[in-house]
């Protein structure tokens, strides 16, 4: 009997039949119901499932450790005693708990109550039944006590697809996060999906690239890169200057290499929310990357942005509004990841964050703001 880094769960030799028969019956839980897995580091999970795929290795990557645990398809049939009465499938579970950092060997888990009764948070909450029955009861105070959220990833492979089959610890939105955008952002077919979603953007990105001229740019920092299409209009306009990009998709930066000078660019893979790169900077430019934040999160990162920024510097935010006319709203969004905000509210939160911000261009829902330091 342990703390898990969700509620105090019951854990055997998930390859022990007599072990996994006893848990079960201490639960008053039917053997044809399947159980997790769990591991106690990813690598070792990823290790011990060879056949999973780079799409649901890059998923679970951005969801473990943590509240979530996972069904992915098991051609291999490994550990059938977890699987209940679908062996194909396995449920995995990657716990975020610093004290069994050294665990090297996973266990079958179940929560620590029986069938139909309250997931337990401290150890008094579990009935002194199961904690007599149990070998080893580990205390590890109060919990937070809401379950692990149950995420299907048996299609996310080949089709991107994934559903909650349980809620819990994890949010919708933060798996929304995690796991939409960053398998449909496809870096070999992205040029052609943008275009087709939005008929303005080569007139949006050459507004957003123009948005720099007639300042002294030395140095520039592109947030959310993607495939460098914004970085390679901008560095044709300043051809003295050198460029950091960010991004959080690995293969979208792949391709941006393909495309922009090495010479004149450092290319990170990093997430706007986290630690910019140390300025100072004369230009940060932003296409089609902010609008994933909600409000605060703007606001925040545009004094983040202001804070990497040399003396008179300048910011070039090009992004989906929410216009004044709703029948202006015609680029397609994801309900629960994209996040546009009005674009009075962000000349406000600029304003706020130090600068002096003025529309440069503006069709529909989408609009281009150059921002100086005051």
């Amino acid at each position: 009997m342990f703390p898990a880094d969700t509620v105090y769960g019951l854990a055997c030799d998930p390859s022990d039949r007599f072990a996994v028969e006893r848990l079960y019956l201490l639960k008053r839980r039917s053997l044809e119901k399947p159980s997790a897995v769990m591991f106690f580091d990813l690598e070792a999970a990823f290790a011990a499932l060879p056949e999973l795929g780079s799409h649901t290795r890059e998923g679970m990557s951005r969801l473990l450790p943590g509240g979530v645990s996972v069904l992915v398809a098991n051609p291999a049939g490994r550990f059938p005693l977890a699987c209940g009465d679908d062996v194909c499938t396995l449920g995995v579970r990657v716990v975020d708990v610093p004290r069994f950092a050294g665990v090297s060997r996973p266990v079958l888990q179940s929560s620590a109550n029986r069938a139909g009764e309250p997931d337990p948070r401290r150890l008094s909450e579990v009935s002194p039944l199961l904690r007599s029955a149990a070998e080893l009861v580990i205390d590890g105070g109060e919990l937070p006590g809401t379950p692990s959220t149950v995420v299907d990833l048996r299609r996310y492979e080949d089709e991107g697809a994934w559903s909650v089959v349980r809620t819990g610890a994890v949010s919708e939105r933060e798996l929304i996060e995690a796991l939409h955008a960053q398998y449909h952002f496809d870096a070999k077919v992205y040029a052609d999906e943008i275009r087709a979603e939005i008929p303005a953007y080569d007139a949006f990105q050459d507004s957003v690239a123009a948005g720099s001229d007639g300042f002294a740019v030395r140095r520039i920092l592109d947030l959310g890169t993607g495939t460098g299409e914004t970085a390679r209009r901008v560095l044709a306009r300043h051809p003295e200057a050198t460029l950091v990009g960010i991004d959080e998709n690995e293969e979208m930066l792949a391709a941006a290499r393909d495309r922009l000078p090495v010479d004149r660019v450092e290319l990170r893979v990093g997430r706007i929310e986290g630690s910019l790169p140390d300025g100072p900077f004369d230009l940060v430019t932003s296409a089609l990357a902010v609008h994933h934040l909600d409000d605060a999160g703007k606001a925040e990162l545009f004094t983040r942005v202001g804070q990497v920024l040399g003396p008179g510097g300048v910011f070039v935010l090009g992004d989906v509004i929410v216009p004044v006319d709703p029948a202006a709203a015609v680029i397609p969004l994801t309900q629960g990841y994209d996040r546009p905000s009005p674009l009075a509210d962000q000349l406000r939160w600029l304003q706020e964050a130090g600068f002096t911000p003025a529309v440069a261009w503006e069709h529909g829902d989408l609009a281009v703001v150059v921002a100086r330091r005051s």
